[in-house]
């Protein structure tokens, strides 16, 4: 190679890469710029990575060890004799080179250079001397590409003149520059996918304050909780999907946050998903994501809730409403830990464990041909049975006592307590809402009590003379009113009409109807719209 077009032309090339973050930019623009030198035939960039395809790879009868090898990640060239080759493919003969293994691979390896200066004089080290002759191939320089005493692959190029001494030095020059260019965009595009993980984290954490009862671990001292307790400590350790049975209200969420917390995952995320709030045509982009234009409203990119709990834990709560269509999409991912975004052909990897939830008998689903038994059996590796409170009544006073003290203090009320018959009206009622219910019969009770003593306000039948009316029942049950349609939809709204004058028509906060029926804010103003339910024009604020 000449001196001039060795200066002068790859000046511009140290500038550009010291410039660009992106390493997909600038692999291809390092081989690019440098094939643009008159002398250099053929310029390639190979970087050291995992062995992947070594069961079709042509070189693995030559390779040694086939944990790592050379990956070809930039190719450009100028061909002369061979009309219409295409030189920047990457997918061609050497498109992988095992450690050690001809020049490219000796170069890695030793971390050294290697040169042919001329191969008129010495092709015994040429792969193909047929095409160096055709082509007028004089010289080759193989370089490491070293970073902190680290190769992170090689950068060598064929050239049309023989290699003298300011071509050697020219090649360690931008092998140089290239290694670290190389070593910071990686660091850029690290920081740049953390920085996306935290946002991405940040919206969906930012949901589950809204929604997850913050009410610490798991409280209780029966045998049932006992059991479970015993159940998660023998699988949190594990990477085992969890199934978790039982019925709305009882707790199964935070079982799986429990599961999580004692996991070897617990310093990442757990992302969890409420599969029955999903509207079916958009469960494809909530669990996997979507790119710009994918469909009509998709104004951005959007990762889906498996990148975002890429290394952590995904929560399928109510798996069982799952569209059955969608169920093999789900179950391959639980399978190969791949997906692709809609709208992408890029698939990527996932590595997330698998806790679901339901409050339905799968078994009897699969036998319908509602749910997919492959998935099934792809997510009950090991079940917990959370029991219902009504068959674990000995926890009750300590829950209610827990639920009471977090309440008081996070609405800043002085002190109030259970007395004997508070306690003996609680366990005489059949709680068909679960631990829930009763979480919101202690929140209900501080609110409507005010500073005074405390007062619960248990539905009719609490006293015991009509608790069974509560349980569920296994056969028909007789003299309960039946309504039509209309009337439950005109006792729903005088019950929500209700509620809102009593808070003062205030929908959120501690003091907000919201609270006082038990159900989030967003559920309660879309019941409103749905009920034709608009504050008075004529209601004024409290304080005015």
């Amino acid at each position: 190679m000449r001196e001039k077009s060795h200066l002068g032309l790859f000046k511009d090339l140290l500038l550009d890469m010291a410039g660009e973050r992106s390493l997909d930019a600038l692999l291809p623009m390092i081989v690019q710029q440098l094939a643009a030198s008159p002398d250099v035939a053929l310029a390639r960039i190979w970087l050291m990575a995992p062995g992947d395809i070594c069961s079709g790879c042509l070189m693995r009868e030559e390779c040694p060890d086939r944990t790592t090898c050379l990956h070809l990640v930039a190719s450009a060239g100028r061909p002369k004799a061979s009309e219409g080759e295409d030189w920047s493919r990457i997918d061609g003969d050497f498109r992988r080179m095992p450690l050690g293994v001809r020049k490219v691979g000796r170069v890695a390896s030793t971390g050294e250079t290697v040169t042919v200066r001329d191969i008129a004089r010495d092709s015994t080290d040429i792969a193909r001397p047929e095409w160096a002759e055709r082509e007028g191939i004089r010289g080759f320089g193989g370089q490491p590409l070293l970073h902190q005493g680290e190769v992170l692959g090689v950068l060598a190029f064929f050239c049309r003149s023989p290699m003298d001494e300011e071509s050697l030095f020219g090649l360690r020059m931008i092998a140089d520059h290239a290694a670290a260019a190389i070593a910071n965009a990686r660091n850029f595009e690290e920081i740049e996918r953390l920085h996306k993980q935290l946002e991405l984290e940040n919206e969906y954490l930012r949901e589950e304050v809204r929604e997850v009862q913050a009410y610490g671990a798991i409280v209780g001292a029966s045998a049932a909780i006992r059991n479970v307790d015993r159940q998660i400590e023998l699988v949190a350790p594990t990477d085992a999907s969890v199934l978790i049975l039982g019925e709305s209200g009882t707790g199964k969420e935070l079982v799986a946050r429990e599961i999580h917390k004692r996991s070897l995952r617990a310093d990442q995320p757990m992302i969890r998903v409420n599969c029955a709030s999903i509207p079916k045509e958009l469960y494809e982009s909530e669990f996997f994501g979507h790119v710009k234009g994918a469909f009509t409203g998709a104004l951005r990119d959007r990762p889906g809730r498996f990148e975002a709990a890429d290394g952590g834990t995904m929560f399928l709560d109510e798996v069982g409403d799952i569209p059955l269509e969608l169920q093999s999409k789900l179950l391959r991912v639980l399978q190969e830990g791949r997906y692709e975004r809609i709208g992408e052909e890029r698939t990527r990897k996932v590595d997330v464990r698998i806790i679901a939830a339901t409050n339905r008998d799968l078994r009897r689903d699969v036998e319908a041909g509602r749910f997919r038994q492959d998935l099934y059996y792809r997510i009950n590796v090991f079940p917990i049975e959370v029991a219902p409170l009504r068959a674990r009544k000995e926890d009750i006073p300590i829950l209610a006592a827990h639920f009471l003290g977090l309440t008081l203090r996070k609405m800043n009320r002085e002190s109030m307590h259970l007395t004997e018959a508070h306690v003996k009206a609680l366990l005489q009622y059949e709680w068909p809402g679960n631990v829930r219910e009763l979480q919101n019969v202690l929140e209900r009770a501080v609110i409507i009590s005010g500073t005074g003593v405390l007062r619960l306000d248990l539905p009719s039948g609490a006293d015991g003379g009509t608790a069974a009316a509560f349980r569920p029942a296994s056969g028909l049950v007789r003299d309960v009113e039946v309504f039509t349609e209309a009337e439950m939809r005109r006792h729903v709204r005088a019950n929500v009409v209700a509620a809102l004058r009593r808070t003062g028509w205030r929908v959120y906060g501690d003091n907000g109807a919201a609270r006082l029926l038990g159900i989030k804010p967003t559920t309660l103003a879309s019941r409103m719209k749905n009920l034709g339910i608009k504050k008075p024009e004529n209601h004024a604020k409290p304080g005015l």
